[in-house]
């Protein structure tokens, strides 16, 4: 069996949203099991928030996220870690830009870079860093 490396995201309250709106980007299943569910002792207001959700797409991404319950601690937004994205699919990867950039904050536009490629960064709504390179993109991004 190969190994696979994949991004874990951790949320407070927010992953099933997170994950809905990733599955809007990004096609695919989405499978969300919560803490009620999997029997997990956690306060009861959380017992609905996701303790494991998984959005795999056609594209082969596979994406996890959970909640945090309040009584773990939890940092969000100090920047630690990127998801990245890239490859030669202009369309595919412009698409999955354009879409993570609503309610985003811009930090770098997609743009042609330096070394020639599409190259973007942005925070989207949920807190999360992106960067998205298009290789040989050229020219300029909408």
């Amino acid at each position: 069996m190969s190994a696979i490396l994949n991004p874990y995201l951790n949320f407070r309250g927010d992953a099933r949203s997170a994950l809905e709106f990733y599955k809007e980007v990004f096609g695919g299943d989405l499978t969300v099991g919560t803490f009620a569910e999997f029997g997990m002792p956690v306060d009861p207001a959380e017992a609905d928030q996701v303790m494991h959700g998984q959005l795999t797409t056609a594209s082969g991404f596979t994406l996890m996220a959970s909640d945090v319950p309040a009584a773990m601690p939890w940092r969000q937004g100090d920047n630690a870690f990127s998801v990245s994205l890239s490859g030669d699919s202009a369309d595919e990867l412009t698409g999955y830009w354009e879409r993570l950039a609503e309610g985003a904050e811009i930090q770098e536009p997609l743009a042609e870079a330096p070394w020639g490629d599409l190259f973007g960064m942005l925070r989207d709504r949920f807190g999360v860093s992106w960067l998205v390179n298009v290789a040989g993109g050229g020219g300029s991004a909408a």
